[in-house]
């Protein structure tokens, strides 16, 4: 029996790993089963290239077994093993990884292995749960097996064990504050988490199935006891896609989120070697225009063991709305999300996702574009965030994105222009494009807009105020007018001025009636000549003031302005029948009562008359059809 000190570069690393390593306990299970399968895959590796001489790979697995009545948790596995010495060189000498060494020394034919390599420090997190832990582990090569403990100081025995099988039995004698680790519950909770889909078989206990036996009226059903495997080693986004058929990367779908009732609209599937290796799958679900409500639903994996389901600043910070796994040895196994950020390969890893999700959403453009119209709506808000947050994906998304009109045709934006330059552009030779965000709220801008044989667009998400403002000053000569910001002479300005029949006289004079009339803290009086057929009352909303609090309200925008009061203009069509009315009635009450009725009616199609001001209108309706 061999007793000494561990070889470690601090007084006492204990203390650090219970309270500073991991910021999660429940992580020493993931790390335990994280070696098994290293030292699963060394094995099967090392019998692939002929290393390995009369030993046989067979289909291994790790097994978990709790013994509730000793307090202890035990992790079995049927791979490498240590001899004496290696148990000496790679669990004395802490942080010396075991799982590196081996991949250096084959590191031309150890490539796709699969080996985690964190055989350090990782194995020493059973400290955090573990007042003692054992080792038992004989290895593949012809030696006597060898028993480790340590009590958690640096001190430790060396022993020699009667283990005759190949592999390594880890024993953690559970202590007091961690026996919630002794419930089975518990156990299948940690293994699915983070072990659901690693690629040795993970065996937790048994379980009952029914099979079937004989045919016909001699068919007989019966329950038989079979190993209760917790994951699947192969998961869809190892595989290559054209192994895959559409009802694959469905079941995956559902695998991957069970209480998920909704089919994904679409997938992406990720698969690179090249600068660095990354595989995955993305889903795009129906998503509605809440964006806090989407996070947190890409899975991060390292070599098939979860890492983290917080991708924010990992993945893209528009893609986080998206569904499905990303998986990458190039990505520590480290639980410290701003570790993770400041990597450099995370980084790479960040750019080559953005990248790959454009140009998979132009191809799908491409091979079926009835069919993406179909489901823009469900994917806008991706796009057009992606638009705003990644400039290089706003360059490849002037491709696919596209800008719906009321009546429901999609164009992009280079077919948008070419479609109303004609008509759109006004006498400074801007093209103005014109657009409302509610369809029925807006129905009566809409209206004289197409009566003009105008083009609007329906564009409805929260952000579009912020993607408007990047399109106008990415593109050259633009700019984006909500119908309602102003008159429609005035959005799209001509040449031709229209003559006003109202005398200057006249029009100084109904600007005086009206003052004494129209609250001056709500409205600013315009007096316009306009077309006949036009409105006598508009209300508009500067597109300026109204944009800039807009983005204030959802991030952005000027300082200050998301507290500035709601402001109006009327727009008062001096070329109207009833306007002349007011001008010429010589009842002062009349004049009044024309001017009330036709401002709340300009109210009532902007959805701004409420409470008494509603009920005084009515009222007021009533009498006038007396």
């Amino acid at each position: 029996m061999t007793t000494g000190n561990i070889n470690v570069s601090v007084e006492n690393i204990f203390p650090l790993i219970k309270k500073f390593l991991y910021s999660d306990h429940e992580i020493f299970l993931r790390e335990l089963i994280s070696n098994a399968t290293d030292a699963t895959l060394k094995l099967k590796h090392l019998t692939n290239i002929g290393e390995a001489p009369g030993v046989e790979y067979g289909n291994p697995v790790i097994e978990v077994k709790v013994d509730k009545e000793g307090k202890k948790l035990h992790i079995i596995d049927h791979g490498i093993g240590m001899t004496a010495d290696e148990v000496q060189k790679y669990i004395n000498e802490v942080a010396f990884s075991g799982a590196e060494e081996f991949l250096e020394k084959y590191k031309d034919s150890a490539k796709d292995s699969g080996i985690i390599g964190h055989f350090g420090l990782g194995f020493y997190s059973a400290f955090m749960v573990a007042n003692t832990v054992e080792i038992i582990t004989k290895s593949y090569k012809d030696e006597p097996a060898s028993h480790w403990s340590c009590d958690g100081s640096p001190k430790y025995s060396l022993e020699q064990a009667d283990k005759k099988e190949r592999g390594t039995e880890i024993i953690l004698h559970i202590n007091k504050d961690s026996e919630e680790f002794l419930d089975d519950a518990k156990i299948t909770q940690l293994l699915t988490k983070y072990n659901k889909f690693m690629p040795i078989p993970i065996k937790f206990g048994t379980k009952e199935e029914t099979k079937t036996t004989g045919q016909g009226d001699n068919a007989k059903e019966e329950k038989i006891t079979v190993d209760n495997i917790i994951n699947n080693p192969d998961p869809a986004w190892t595989k290559q896609p054209a192994d895959l058929k559409e009802e694959d990367y469905k079941n995956f779908y559902r695998e991957l989120y069970p209480m998920q009732f909704e089919e994904p609209l679409f997938h992406i599937h990720l698969n690179v070697d090249y600068p660095f290796n990354l595989t995955g799958i993305l889903y795009f679900p129906k998503l509605s225009n809440d964006m806090s409500m989407q996070k947190d639903r890409i899975q991060l994996y390292q070599n098939q063991v979860f890492v983290t389901d917080n991708v924010e600043g990992i993945v893209p910070e528009f893609l986080t709305m998206l569904k499905g796994v990303i998986d990458s040895p190039d990505i520590p196994l480290n639980v410290s999300r701003s570790y993770l950020q400041a990597d450099g390969n995370v980084k790479k890893i960040s750019s080559y996702i953005t990248r790959k999700v454009a140009d998979k959403l132009k191809s799908i453009f491409n091979e079926n574009r009835e069919d993406f119209e179909k489901k823009w709506n469900d994917i806008k808000i991706v796009i057009e965030y992606g638009m705003l947050s990644e400039d290089k994906f706003f360059e490849k998304a002037d491709k696919f994105a596209l800008y719906p009109t009321v009546d429901g045709t999609y164009y992009t934006f280079e077919e948008l222009q070419e479609k109303i330059k004609d008509g759109q552009t006004d006498k400074d030779n801007k093209l103005v494009i014109l657009y409302a965000s509610d369809k029925d709220a807006q129905h009566t801008y809409i209206n004289e807009a197409k009566e003009r044989g105008y083009e609007v667009l329906l564009l409805d998400s929260p952000i579009v105020s912020h993607l408007l403002q990047k399109l106008e000053t990415s593109k050259e000569n633009i700019s984006f007018a909500r119908v309602d910001a102003d008159s429609i002479d005035n959005l799209i300005k001509k040449d031709d001025e229209k003559i006003s029949k109202l005398s200057e006289e006249e029009k100084e004079t109904l600007k005086t009636t009206l003052d004494e009339v129209i609250p001056k803290e709500k409205f600013t009086v315009q007096l316009e000549a306009l077309d006949s057929n036009a409105s006598p009352f508009t209300i508009t909303q500067p597109e300026f003031m109204r944009r800039m609090k807009e983005m204030s309200a959802t991030g952005g925008g000027m300082f200050g302005m998301g507290n500035m009061p709601e402001m109006y203009n009327l727009v008062v069509n001096t070329n109207h029948e009833l306007v002349n009315q007011i001008v010429n009635t010589k009842t002062k009450a009349k004049q009044e009562r024309l001017i009330k009725q036709s401002l709340d009616l300009a109210r009532l199609s902007q959805g701004l008359l409420k409470g008494e001001e509603l009920t005084n209108f009515v009222k007021r309706s009533y009498e006038m059809i007396k």
